[in-house]
């Protein structure tokens, strides 16, 4: 936790009592003092510090203040056909660390139906996964997830808007076409299909969309490796 990431409903005034997995964290790796300054910030907010008031086995008091911004957000959509439901897990915070703030995830014909019926989907989970990633990134912006569990209709009604004005590629390892390209500058969509990738007439609805369909290399990476290199390879180079 390089960043202890506090809601409005932690605030009083401008003191916040910490409590669970947060103090916990602070009491058994940061190990302050009282007087002692921690990296704070607040969701969907500035970045500040904290001073350390009192801190025991149960909580942590903090006098807090906020004064500068996050990270700029990376200006891209990811769109991913739904994943295993462990995968999912562990993804969410990667995406997050990485800047993503738009993620909608759909359906595919190889995507089994009950994935959507995991509790990993639960809210309070995805909340947990995406604050674990931003924490880790020393961000506060919250990324947004959507569901849309009917491919044909995403494709055909939503996803023409979503990319207008973006430079929109979909991953797909059995592209002949290019390589995805480094550092894409501006605004961009990005579409990587489930385990094996997304079905010939699935590539094709993308690319009547607008999608340029592009690989990523040789190797065939399983999707949370895919996911975590098309996206650093697009923004970091």
């Amino acid at each position: 936790m390089n960043l202890i990431l506090l809601s409005k409903e932690d605030l009083t005034g401008a003191r916040v009592v910490i409590t669970g997995r947060r103090h916990k964290h602070i009491l058994e790796f940061l190990k302050p003092v009282a007087g002692s300054q921690l990296c704070v910030g607040l969701v969907n907010g500035k970045i500040g510090l904290g001073r350390v008031i009192a801190i025991d086995g149960r909580s942590v008091e903090m006098e807090v203040l906020f004064y500068k911004d996050p990270p700029r957000p990376v200006p891209g959509t990811l769109i991913i056909a739904m994943p295993r439901p462990l995968v999912f897990n562990r993804l969410l915070g990667h995406i997050a660390a990485l800047g993503i703030k738009k993620i909608i995830l759909i359906h595919s014909k190889r995507v089994e139906k009950s994935y959507w019926k995991s509790p990993v989907l639960k809210e309070e989970n995805i909340k947990t996964q995406l604050t674990l990633g931003l924490e880790q990134a020393k961000d506060t912006i919250m990324p947004e997830v959507l569901r849309r569990m009917k491919f044909k209709p995403f494709a055909e009604d939503e996803l023409p808007g979503i990319i207008k004005g973006t430079n929109a590629f979909i991953a797909h390892p059995e592209s002949p076409a290019d390589v995805l390209p480094r550092c894409v500058k501006g605004a961009f969509t990005l579409a990587i299909g489930p385990e094996g990738g997304f079905l010939p007439d699935e590539v094709l609805a993308f690319e009547r969309a607008g999608c340029k369909c592009v690989n990523l290399g040789a190797r065939i990476l399983r999707v949370e490796t895919a996911v975590v290199a098309a996206l650093g390879r697009m923004t970091y180079g």
